[in-house]
């Protein structure tokens, strides 16, 4: 039997609450943490799922705008510190799967390279 390339339901639901994947899906890992959409995916996970107990607020007695408020006075610092730590945690998930934790930032390496090599070249330092 060929070896999994993407996790299982059951390991991808450990997986988004912070347990590791076995060493077989690590291309996966690397994928989902630095691949094309994982800061979407990064935000998703830890944004959409506060909705649901954050809307039991409304239950409380009171005005609409009331509850809102409440809502928002804890949503937004949220979303705000999930933006924050971003390169922070897709360091540890790295570490914590073996990988290099620099592969968490390759991307805007890769860019700032290209702009460093336009710069010499313009500027006249780059053969």
């Amino acid at each position: 039997m060929p070896a999994r390339t993407t996790p299982t339901p059951v390991q991808r639901i450990r997986y988004i609450c912070g347990k590791s994947l076995p060493p077989p899906l690590t291309d996966w890992v690397l994928a989902d943490l630095t691949g094309p959409g994982a800061t979407r995916r990064y935000l998703l996970r830890f944004l959409v799922p506060v909705i649901a107990p954050l809307c039991l607020l409304l239950l409380l007695p009171g005005p609409l705008w009331m509850h809102l408020s409440m809502m928002g006075l804890l949503y937004i610092p949220l979303a705000y510190f999930t933006v924050a730590l971003l390169y922070v945690y897709r360091r540890h998930r790295l570490v914590q799967h073996g990988l290099d934790p620099d592969l968490a930032d390759v991307a805007q390496r890769r860019r700032r390279a290209g702009d460093r090599l336009a710069y010499e070249r313009r500027y006249g330092r780059a053969a």
